[in-house]
């Protein structure tokens, strides 16, 4: 009786290791999956628009943003609007003012005499300055009205009373605790 060709053998030998391999593979296929959840430092790029489509803040072209979820250097409601996305999910998020800069305050507004801006400064309405306080922190003030012997400073957030929209997409997920396993 003659041998079959070695050929036929190693085609064999080839069959019965992938259908072992294939049927291994099918027994431990897990999904892996992580979720975002508060302590998660997070990448994401962003798009962020006024409700009338203005664009105010983008990462397009830059790196995406980072943050620890839940530690408060973000608004509220772009932290809870990541919360329970996976890496490469995207999503729209509508965050009302009151989770964003909050409302405008009535208070943070003050009249400030307009013979104490330099002469070469003509105070316009719109115009950004930066003001300080006693503790030498510094921080930005719109003029809202200029008036012939003071001039009214806004120290909102320029952004406070505005509805925001946010398209973003979850890059990164570095999580302290282990991934859900999912069979």
């Amino acid at each position: 009786m003659s041998k079959p060709p070695i050929v036929g053998r190693g085609a064999a030998v080839v069959k019965i290791v992938f259908k072992l391999t294939s049927k291994k593979l099918s027994h431990s296929k897990k999904i892996y999956m992580q979720l975002v959840k508060n302590g998660d430092t997070v990448k994401v790029h962003y798009n962020g628009k006024l409700t009338d489509g203005t664009t105010f803040d983008s990462s397009e072209g830059r790196q995406p943003l980072e943050f620890e979820v839940g530690s408060g250097s973000v608004i509220p409601g772009f932290d809870n609007g990541v919360m329970g996305m996976s890496v490469g999910d995207k999503k729209t998020i509508n965050i009302p003012a009151e989770e964003a800069y909050g409302e405008v305050e009535k208070d943070r507004f003050m009249e400030f005499p307009i013979e104490r801006f330099p002469p070469d400064l003509k105070p316009e309405v719109g115009m950004t300055l930066t003001m300080s306080h006693g503790s030498e922190q510094q921080f930005p003030v719109v003029i809202a009205d200029v008036r012939d012997d003071v001039v009214m400073l806004d120290a909102n957030h320029p952004l406070a009373g505005k509805d925001l929209i946010f398209d973003i997409e979850l890059m990164e997920i570095k999580s302290k605790s282990p991934l859900i396993i999912l069979p």
